[in-house]
This record gives structure tokens, sequence and C-alpha cells, in this order.
């Protein structure tokens, strides 16, 4: 076990410097161990919209909780969206920005402000949207002709996340006309999924490309690929993208995406339990199941994983959400999903600020009753890569024996050294029970750990070697308040070095 001060004459590089960080303590109070007050573990990500214009209410949702904002490109343009972006790093400098491309998704011609009510039993054309089309409560222009091309007499029609959803009963000269089989709200440009047997619409779109050359240069944090179905359409992405450090969320909402799950989450830095429109392309009561798999598969592999939409829907217009949605988000919890997300509820809401807060209360009380042990225990040491040669499987085997010596030495932390965030990903797998950590160089990879379960970000100076990488991060974290004089700290980090960094480095460091 390293020791944070020395009462002997330093004899290494890391003594020296452990000595070092000894006298910058010793200068200080001495302090009681932290009372490690229960801090959230899972984040949350909140999707930025109308209802969030004025930069004091993301400034306040930062302030409540949110950890991850979420830009939507599927409405308006991307000059709108680098706007969102720009005001959230004034605002909020230290929150993750997400930006979701829109895919391959068909979506209907606007509806009139303020939406329109399809009651059940009425009937309704679909027809192709063109130049200025706008949709009704009588008519719906769908904006993708391969679509209506594949239309055909008897197929269901889901609108939006499925809510409202219709089936085709004759064809007509100018469309197809529709009986109205659930009724409900429809507003401004919802999907309409239709004939999806039928239509080969590929991921990235070519709009989706020209999206991720402007967010790129923008210095976006995250991009999140909608209707992934296998690894090439996350592959085709990351060569749009440069590989220039984004972070790229696979969104699993296909058949095909589930089928190649495995594959999509080798070629991805994150996943996204896409319900919606999952919801509508597979069947409803399977959707659960799905996110139970998704969620501990991608925990698996070291990936954050975000489980999304509906989470507390009534609360667009509700002060206060639904039993079931609360229940609904603790079950993600206790799923073990390293982030729940908001959608309608933060973008178009009456309160996107009480919604976080709402939110924030629900994820800390679930963690009081998320068993830590048994998680951790259960997960083992499995691989992140399947590649024997890969240096993620070094990762993978430290991580887990740092897990190990935290519990049996009661560290008040886990500090992970990572410049790329892939030490502190793959610790926080385990779930343990203390703080990780993260001292990371680089201000893009903290934004990016905002996704992480239970990791907590702290900036530090370019180091040269191990030993410094290990003393700064040991003195950060303690100056931050994560561990006291008396406390053990676990510590995990590599050679700043290596061409190919890999965290290969275990020390257990008692604070003097």
């Amino acid at each position: 076990m390293d020791s944070a001060a020395f009462s002997e004459p330093p004899t290494s590089a890391f003594e020296a410097l452990s000595g070092q960080l000894g006298r910058d303590l010793a200068d200080r109070p001495r302090q009681k161990r932290p009372s490690r007050e229960p801090r959230r573990r899972t984040k949350i990500v909140a999707t930025l919209g109308p209802a969030c214009e004025v930069p004091a209410t993301v400034a306040a949702m930062a302030a409540a909780g949110m950890d991850v904002a979420r830009v939507p490109l599927a409405h308006g343009s991307i000059e709108d969206a680098i706007a969102r972006v720009r005001q959230v790093r004034e605002v909020a400098p230290g929150v993750g920005v997400m930006a979701d491309l829109p895919g391959p998704k068909v979506r209907a011609a606007p509806f009139p402000d303020g939406g329109v009510v399809l009651a059940t039993g009425a009937e309704v054309l679909l027809v192709p949207a063109g130049p200025g089309s706008v949709s009704s409560a009588t008519t719906i222009a769908v904006a993708s002709d391969e679509v209506m091309d594949a239309i055909e007499v008897d197929d269901p029609v889901a609108i939006g996340d499925g809510g409202v959803s219709l089936v085709v009963t004759a064809r007509k000269p100018e469309g197809f006309l529709a009986r109205v089989r659930s009724g409900g709200k429809v507003q401004g440009r919802p999907g309409v999924t239709a004939a999806t047997g039928r239509t080969h619409l590929v991921t990235p779109t070519p709009e989706d490309l020209e999206r991720i050359h402007a967010l790129v240069a923008e210095g976006i944090d995250m991009i999140a690929v909608s209707f992934v179905r296998s690894a090439e359409d996350m592959e085709a992405v990351r060569v749009a993208s440069g590989d220039l450090g984004v972070m790229l969320i696979a969104k699993i909402e296909t058949a095909q995406g589930i089928a190649d799950l495995d594959r999509i989450l080798a070629a991805s830095g994150a996943v996204m339990v896409a319900r919606g429109d999952l919801g509508v392309r597979v069947p409803l009561e399977d959707v659960p199941h799905h996110q139970k798999t998704i969620i501990r598969s991608g925990v698996r592999y070291g990936l954050p994983v975000i489980t999304a939409t509906q989470m507390l829907e009534s609360m667009i217009s509700s002060p206060v959400p639904t039993r079931a949605e609360v229940t609904d988000v603790a079950n993600a919890v206790l799923d073990g999903t390293s982030a729940v997300m908001t959608s309608g509820e933060t973008a178009i809401g009456v309160d996107p600020v009480n919604v976080v807060e709402t939110l924030a209360r629900i994820v800390l009380r679930t963690e009081r009753n998320f068993d830590y042990m048994s998680w951790g225990a259960g997960l083992g040491v499995q691989q992140v890569s399947g590649d024997p040669s890969s240096p993620a499987r070094i990762t993978a085997a430290i991580t887990a024996a740092a897990w190990r010596a935290a519990i049996e030495e009661d560290a008040s932390a886990i500090v992970a050294c990572t410049r790329t965030g892939t030490t502190a990903r793959v610790i926080s797998r385990f779930r343990p029970s203390m703080p990780i950590v993260a001292t990371t160089p680089s201000l893009r990879t903290a934004r990016q750990l905002a996704l992480s379960w239970g990791v907590e970000t702290l900036t530090v100076r370019e180091s040269t070697s191990t030993d410094e990488v290990v003393w700064f991060s040991v003195k950060a974290a303690v100056e931050a308040g994560f561990a006291a004089p008396g406390d053990v700290v676990v510590v995990l980090a590599g050679s700043p070095d290596e061409p190919e960094p890999v965290a290969d480095t275990l020390r257990v460091v008692r604070v003097h």
C-alpha cells in the first residue's frame, strides 16, 4: 500500500511526490473523514426545446441536476441546434451536450399550433407531403414517398410514440384512408411509423452526415445516432465524425438493432434504450425485457446506458408525475441504467426545472435500495472486449481488482486517472458504493463522463509520468473533499507516454 506521506526519506519518484502531498496537507487543519452524504449516482439527461429558450431556465435545470443536455435535430435547423449548444456552454459549462440526429425517421407535416385531437373511430386521409404541406384532424401529410408507396390496406400506422394509432382501410387517388384505432392529441411534426418491413431507410442519412460535420466543428461532446440497425451504421458515423474524440451513442429502437446488439455495442461509446420508437417496431410487451437486456449488455461492455422516453410524460402538463411513472424511473435505476432521460417533459413542458428536480429526487431515493455488492459480484470479471490482444482487457482486469480492493480497504473513493474516460467508464460498470473520481486533463472527457454512472470529474494538469498522474490526482481528490487524512483511496492509472494508453497500474494509497 502506497502512502500519501512518509516519515522515512523518499526513495522513489512516487514517494517524493507523496511526501510533498503530505506536506501540503500538513499545513491545513486536520479534518474528519467526509460524512459521505448520499450523492446521486444515476445521471440525468434533459432534452432542450421551446420551454428552455431562456438561458436562466437552462442554468436552473443544471443546478437542479441536469448532467447532460440533449439537443434534438429533428426539429429546426442545424443553426438552431448549434445556438442551443453554445447557450449550454455559456450558462452551464460543466454540463455535457448531446446532439441527437434524426436519422431516417419519417415525420408528418406540421399540425397547427397547439395540436389537434384525433378522435377514436374517426377517419383521416394519409397523403404525400409536398412543399408547404400541413396536417390537420382530417388529413395527415407524410414526408416520405417511399413509405407512402409501400403502404397497403390493413396496415397499422403509429403516430408519434404509438399513443395514437391508425389502420389503413382503403386506397384513394390522393392517398390512403385510415381509421383512428386509438385516438389522442398530436402536435408539431410527430413521427409516422408504417410499412416498416417494406422500406429500406438508411442510417446515417445524407442530411445526418451534413449535420455531423457541423457538430464536430462546433466541438460537440456526444452524438446520438437514431435507428441503428447494425455495427456498420455506427462505423459510418465514426468515419463521418473523423474519429476526433466525439462519443457516439447508439439508439436501439429497431428489431434489427436488438438482433445485432453485441456488435453495435462494440462499435459505440454509449447506448440508449429508445423505448418510444422501439415500442412501435417490436411487440409492446417485449419492451421491458429488451430494456433489461440492453442495460445489462451495455454495462458489461463498460458503456453508459441511457433509458429514455415517457419517463415522466405526464409532467408535460402536470406539476407531479403519475405513480406508474415514478415506479418506471425507479425500476430503470434498479435495472442498473447509467442515466435516465426526459423528452417532451423538459422540451415543451410547463416546468422543465421541476421535472429535473423531481427526477433527481426519485433517483436518489431509489439508490438507497440499490444492491451495490450484489451487482458487482454478479458482474464478476467479464471482459469489455472479446479481442484477447485488446488493451481493453487489461483495463477490465485491473478495474475488477480495484473494485475488490476498494471494498476490502473500505476506500473513501476510487480515483480513475484518465485521458479518454475509458478507465472511469469501465470501473463504473461495477457500480461501487463509494464515489468514482475521474481526474482528467481534458474538458471534453470531463463533460462526456457526465453521462457515466457514479462518476464525479475533476480536471487536473498534464503529467509526464505515472507517478505524477497518481500524485496530482490524489491531491485533487483530497482537495475536493473526497478523502481526508486517514482515508484510503484506490487509484487506477496508466503511463501517459504509451502510444495506446491503458490502465495498467493499481495503487492503494492512505492519506496522512
